[in-house]
């Protein structure tokens, strides 16, 4: 669907000065302009994780909540962004796509409203619209007991929704043009429907960009719609709706990523053969080079037959009340429906036939006496997943992109379509189980994530918080989570019944955190937590194993976490300072089934100045992140792998082939595709009354692509600048200028780094974003 803005009107006032001989009195005015929405989070309270209205030094974890004024001055508009002001959230590019955030190099779960929404499995999914959104809270570390068992244990990201106004009447209109034909628009009007008691509130976008990236574009629409409900003065509720409809490019970035096409951009050119002699990209092909070429950054793996969509509707419902002076009530309520189809030429599928998630949470607070507070929790998450993939024929480093198209595509040969079920005319996907056709003991299929699962989490839940003195505070709190899983084959070969397993698990959750008010503006913190988490497939879904069971290993991920923290918010003072650090250990899901254990070691810390007429936010990351006695994997151990040594002026080739998957022993190597220390700085200064200026830069210190460390990206770093004009107080025009500098910098293209020595994503060049706004 799509949403047309017809006409924008803008109305001006003229006033005439009449002339007079009279002497005229002139009284100058002077005084500091009043900032009417503050850039320091310290301004922000934090709602759900940890309870409800809590200022940033209340809470003892790391957090950065990123308010709506934020979100416009730091020109956030993805996932990714977030590095600009939140330390510790570097990520890989997610295909050009982001669906989750990474901290403290782990994706992360993403929220809404306190609730876990559908996201990618890995990372590759859907993106997000921050068309809904109107403030955004980034906390590290695993989700608090309150919002239960997940699946990623980094940290967190939790949106919160507009809400409609019930007491004035308010608007906007957006509308911007960037470099690459780049459009969006967007109205947001809410207004009372009876002043005090109730009001509503409409916000309409459309997204409609080409790309920098060959064969590459995004066009989206959001329909969000919030009604809020305040029946007496003891009760409110909130409902929002958001449908949700998107066509992407999955940007698998450049292939071949040697350190020659990071530090000079030289690509070397060749396509791969195959054993039987076949140019089509295939397992073990070798690459005889022919050459070396400086390759357009544009010029990345996609194809502009893919198809690459989805379509999702959500809804929430937040109902809150005080029962008494002692106990309050609040009830959130969660729908989503997900639908998604990813056909790609090189015999990628991942098409979700239906998702539904449904869940319910009912919290109870009960206040025994002016120190201590408990809040009871019951939750009840429902999944239903139907999807159907097939990754297993892929090959990208065969493939030379200075070639024609036909380099990238992969017909499937009769013999790897008779390992496959035919979903529909011309589209294969693997089963979702294992059978043995002809009876030789061994299974006949390639498996993927095809899975039909059904899912019930049922959780219950405490936390208990204690005010002992005017300077010590505790929390404590404990959760045990109740999964009831069913999984089938959503297509078994014809002639065979579907294999269907269930699994019964129990999984358990807590946390702990001490608070110490050393002086009035400073507050330190412990805090501790161990949660199970749970590995999923596409949508949340379960899948069956090659032996046809759902493994009980999707349930044993388990994660602990301690970090130690100082926090600086004086009243009457612009500056918010914290600092902490961590130590977090996590396990990571592989691709054949067994969990890698993660340690990460580290330090983090964020500063925010905001006094008219300026603003100032500067973060540092320091991160170790290492392999903990555990195994790891990569699409191919070497991008050298992918060549012979016909040519060593050009590379040293081991003629392995390549794909050629490679599980690497236990050790403590280090984690690669995550940069061990990152600088984030912004700052504004407001020239006039009327007109601003801004900056934001990140660094990044050089770090591994690969396992092996055989391609490092170098040091880094982005410069953007931004202005802005109030023609009026109601209408204004921004100008935002990305890498100013012009920098090659370079990204991971998949979380994890599996894809480490297989693609590289180049980020944008120098590009420019013109914004008008009209508010009414």
């Amino acid at each position: 669907m799509k949403y047309a803005f017809l006409a924008l009107s803008i109305s001006l006032s003229f006033s005439t000065l009449a002339k007079t001989n009279d002497p005229i009195e002139v009284i100058q005015v002077s005084g500091e302009a009043v900032k009417l929405h503050s850039l320091s989070p310290k301004d922000s309270t934090v709602d759900g994780p940890f309870g409800d209205n809590l200022a940033l030094s209340d809470i003892a974890r790391a957090v950065t909540p990123i308010s709506s004024a934020m979100i416009e001055q730091l020109n956030i508009t993805t996932l990714q962004d977030m590095l600009a002001v939140a330390p510790n959230s570097y990520s890989a590019s997610g295909f050009g796509a982001p669906s989750l955030p990474t901290l403290r190099a782990q994706l992360g779960e993403l929220f809404q409203d306190g609730v876990r929404r559908q996201a990618g499995n890995n990372g590759f999914g859907i993106p997000v619209s921050f068309n809904a959104i109107e403030q955004i809270d980034v906390v590290k570390g695993a989700p608090p007991v309150l919002f239960g068992s997940s699946q990623r244990n980094g940290g967190f990201v939790n949106l919160r929704s507009k809400t409609a106004s019930t007491d004035q009447q308010q608007g906007k209109v957006q509308l911007s043009a960037g470099r690459w034909d780049q459009y969006r628009a967007l109205v947001d009007y809410s207004a009372p429907i009876v002043e005090g008691q109730s009001g509503f509130r409409v916000s309409a976008e459309h997204i409609d960009n080409g790309s920098f990236y060959d064969y590459a574009g995004y066009e989206s629409d959001s329909l969000f719609a919030a009604l809020r409900f305040l029946p007496d003065d003891k009760s409110s509720w909130d409902l929002n709706f958001e449908l949700y409809s998107v066509d992407y490019t999955d940007n698998a970035g450049i292939n071949r990523p040697t350190q020659a096409l990071i530090d000079d951009g030289l690509y070397i050119t060749g396509q791969g053969v195959q054993q039987n002699g076949s140019n089509v990209p295939g397992a073990g092909a070798i690459v005889s080079p022919t050459g070396q070429v400086v390759i357009p950054r544009n010029q990345v793996l996609t194809d502009p037959d893919n198809i690459n969509n989805a379509t999702t509707y959500l809804f929430h419902s937040i109902y809150k009340r005080e029962l008494n002076n002692q106990a309050t009530l609040k009830n959130i309520t969660y729908f989503q429906h997900l639908q998604r189809e990813s056909l790609a030429k090189n015999s990628f599928v991942e098409i979700i036939d239906g998702a539904d998630t449904a869940q319910n949470r009912t919290e109870l607070s009960y206040q025994w006496n002016d120190s201590q507070t408990t809040v009871f929790a019951f939750d009840v998450r429902y999944n239903k997943v139907k999807g159907y993939s097939q990754f297993t024929t892929e090959a990208d480093l065969p493939i030379d992109l200075t070639g024609p198209l036909e380099n990238r595509r992969i017909p499937l040969t009769a013999q790897q379509q008779a390992r496959l079920v035919e979903l529909r005319p011309g589209v294969f996907v693997s089963p979702g189980a294992q059978y043995d056709i002809n009876n030789d003991g061994n299974g006949d299929f390639s498996l993927s994530d095809t899975t039909d699962s059904t899912s019930w989490q049922t959780g219950v839940a405490f936390q208990h918080d204690s005010q002992w003195t005017n300077k010590l505070r505790t929390s404590i709190g404990y959760r045990l989570d109740y999964y009831d899983v069913v999984a089938k084959d959503a297509l078994p070969p014809q002639g065979h019944s579907a294999a269907q397993d269930s699994i019964y698990e129990t999984l358990h959750s807590g946390q702990a955190s001490i608070n110490y008010k050393f002086i009035p503006s400073t507050t330190g913190y412990i805090a501790g937590s161990y949660n199970q988490a749970t590995s999923n497939s596409m949508a949340g879904g379960h899948t069956l194993g090659s032996d046809n069971k759902i493994s009980e290993q999707n349930f044993a991920t388990d994660n602990t976490l301690l970090e130690v923290g100082v926090k600086y918010a004086p009243e009457d003072s612009p500056w918010y300072i914290d600092g902490a650090v961590f130590n977090q250990r996590r396990s990571l899901r592989n691709r054949d089934g067994s969990n890698t254990g993660i340690r990460t070691q580290g330090f983090e810390t964020q500063l925010f100045y905001d006094a008219s007429p300026y603003w100032l936010s500067a973060g540092y990351s320091y991160i170790d992140a290492r392999y903990d006695n555990s195994a790891s994997s990569q699409d191919s151990s070497q991008v050298a792998d992918a060549f012979d040594n016909s040519r060593p002026d050009i590379i040293n080739g081991t003629s392995v082939g390549a794909p050629s998957f490679t599980a690497f022993a236990p050790s403590t190597q280090r984690v690669q595709g995550i940069p061990e220390q990152s600088v984030s700085i912004n700052g504004g200064w407001s020239i006039l009354s009327n007109w601003q200026i801004g900056f934001g830069g990140i660094y990044t210190k050089s770090y591994p692509l690969d396992f092996l460390a055989t391609v490092n990206i170098r040091d880094q770093y982005t410069l953007n600048i931004n202005t802005s004009y109030d023609f009026t107080e109601q209408t204004k025009l921004r100008l935002d200028i990305n890498n100013v500098t012009n920098q090659d910098n370079w990204r991971p293209v998949f979380e994890g780094g599996y894809f480490g020595s297989t693609l590289v994503f180049p980020e944008l060049p120098i590009n420019a974003k013109l914004t008008f706004q009209h508010s009414f």
